[in-house]
């Protein structure tokens, strides 16, 4: 890849990276639905007008509508208030390591669906060796007393979310939709699958006004991790390709986890870091780039 690429994928990486860390500064002052309905909403409107200054043509008919309604609770509602609300329990750099297990169950429902060829070995292999991290993780303290295994469970419900999108999401394309406006659309959507369970459980009018960290934690979740995020993302996806984003699934827990220990201070536990490196490693068997590289790298050693 050029290296600007390279350079806006290490940014993508960081504004996603930073909606764990975002989410932890504003968890402690305000409910879940109302924290991710604040990060749906305006990046749906700042899309709107996007599309609105580009030319591009929005979402038309009722079954896109319908496919973009499924979409916005697969890929937004649902895990976004899965994992803001597994962050009350647990760290934010925790819930990065996790949700970093979407493209392992990605490859087990493209399995299931029969949209993936039979694994190879290689893949297997990263299969066991990702659960393997899940399972070490699981095991019981991963990061001290505020970890729980219901919070953690919650994060892979939420990976698991994100995974089903990538398979819903591949409808999109032949419906002549463009990714900025699917984005749109699918976040559009989310608000008003949240708004009314928002104002029914949380009734935000009755909230006291947060603080300048939660309100700026909120404007970053929004603005940077959320619209200008999906900008970048694609962005990449036209220039790199779907197989090279995946790398940005190795970053993200890099970047939360500094943000973590550097800014809020967390101290992630043996078992995190333990988990983190089984579940990179089998990311690795499965992308296959590292692999490769290290087989042409000995085979002149060999020879």
């Amino acid at each position: 890849m050029p290296l600007r690429d390279w350079m806006l994928l290490l940014l993508l990486s960081v504004l996603w990276g930073g909606s764990f860390f975002f989410v932890e500064l504003a968890v402690g002052a305000l409910p879940a639905m109302t924290i991710v309905w604040l990060r749906v909403a305006p990046a749906a409107l700042l899309l709107a007008l996007v599309l609105w200054a580009r030319g591009l043509a929005w979402p038309r008919g009722w079954r896109v509508w319908a496919a973009l309604a499924v979409m916005g609770l697969l890929n937004n509602a649902l895990p976004f208030t899965l994992f803001v609300t597994a962050q009350a329990r647990i760290d934010s750099g925790l819930a990065a390591i996790l949700n970093a297990t979407t493209p392992l169950w990605a490859l087990i429902l493209g399995l299931v669906a029969g949209a993936e060829a039979r694994p190879g070995m290689a893949r297997l292999a990263g299969l066991g060796l990702g659960f393997g991290g899940v399972a070490v993780m699981l095991g019981g303290g991963a990061t001290g007393t505020t970890s729980t295994l219901a919070a953690q469970l919650l994060c892979l419900g939420g990976a698991l979310s994100y995974a089903c999108a990538g398979v819903w999401g591949r409808r999109f394309a032949p419906m002549g939709l463009s990714p900025l406006a699917t984005a749109f659309g699918q976040l559009a959507m989310a608000s008003l699958l949240l708004l009314p369970l928002m104002l029914y459980l949380d009734r935000p009018w009755q909230l006291a006004l947060p603080g300048p960290s939660v309100l700026g934690a909120l404007a970053g979740l929004t603005l940077l991790s959320t619209a200008l995020a999906y900008l970048i993302y694609f962005r990449l996806l036209a220039s790199v390709g779907a197989v090279n984003l995946l790398l940005v699934t190795f970053l993200i827990p890099v970047s939360a986890l500094a943000l973590g220990i550097g800014v809020l201070g967390e101290a992630p536990g043996v078992r995190a870091l333990a988990g983190m490196a089984l579940i990179g490693a089998g990311l690795a068997a499965i992308d296959g780039r590292l692999p490769a590289w290290l087989r042409r790298r000995m085979r002149p050693l060999a020879g």
